[in-house]
């Protein structure tokens, strides 16, 4: 298999070139972004853009930003390539336009690609079924790097959702309560909360808090290394390999 890269001169971009080196597949090349004064790894590829990666590829993993999700998901539907896509903050427009697109190519999309984040989302949506909202508060917290752009998470957003899902309706529907701050009145039953904390350089911690009038129960995980996600990721390109259209997640890559 033959496998792009997009921004591969950035932080998961080296971490996914050994990747890929690492379960034998070909490195196809990748792309940088215009104007970049990063020294992209020794041996590889420069494409010039999207265009020509998608040509050469037979799968392009995207950990790049939002604004180039929808454009990359046309792409991989123009092209009938595979797409992983791991970038954060995607709006519901965008996310809208990824499931378009997977009509055509098959994309994996997921929050996260570490396996024991999506064994967390699992079991998230099994205690959210279990602990009904109107006697467990779910408070989501998570802390990552000074540098990331997005808040919450896409994880904790995911694990919000994975909550909700348990509860047969929508986190939009259970209602959101972020960045509380002042008077903000009591806390409304049911609504999933969200507290996004960033400093250092965090990889990436999520703790998903039950609480009751009786007890508290608590679920977390850490991220100490990136190279969970890229693992994660070469694992869902190779995945994709005689696959049809579709949208799937990395749940469906671990087969839960």
């Amino acid at each position: 298999m033959r496998i792009g890269i997009a921004g591969i001169a950035g932080r998961m971009g080296r971490l996914l070139v050994e990747e890929v080196a690492a379960a034998g597949a070909t490195l196809a090349g990748g792309t940088m972004r215009p104007g970049s004064t990063k020294v992209p790894p020794g041996g590889v590829t420069i494409l010039p853009d999207p265009v020509a990666l998608f040509a050469v590829a037979d799968v392009v993993i995207d950990f790049t930003h939002a604004d180039e999700a929808v454009p990359h998901a046309a792409l991989a539907a123009s092209s009938r390539r595979g797409l992983v896509l791991g970038s954060s903050g995607l709006n519901a427009q965008q996310e809208r336009a990824v499931a378009d697109a997977g009509r055509t190519a098959p994309i994996v999309y997921a929050a996260n690609f570490a396996p024991g984040v999506n064994l967390v989302l699992a079991l998230a949506e099994r205690m959210g079924a279990a602990l009904p909202g109107a006697q467990y508060d779910a408070e989501i917290v998570e802390m990552h790097h000074r540098q990331k752009v997005d808040a919450p998470s896409g994880t904790a957003i995911a694990m919000g959702r994975a909550v909700a899902k348990g509860r047969g309706i929508t986190m939009e529907e259970a209602g959101i309560e972020s960045g509380r701050d002042g008077h903000t009145g009591a806390r409304k039953a049911g609504a999933i909360g969200f507290a996004a904390l960033r400093g250092g350089q965090v990889v990436g911690e999520h703790t998903l808090l039950f609480a009751s009038a009786t007890e508290h129960i608590a679920l977390t995980h850490r991220s100490f290394d990136r190279r969970a996600y890229a693992t994660g990721a070469v694992r869902a390109a190779l995945w994709l390999q005689g696959r049809g259209p579709g949208l799937y997640g990395m749940r469906d890559v671990l087969g839960m």
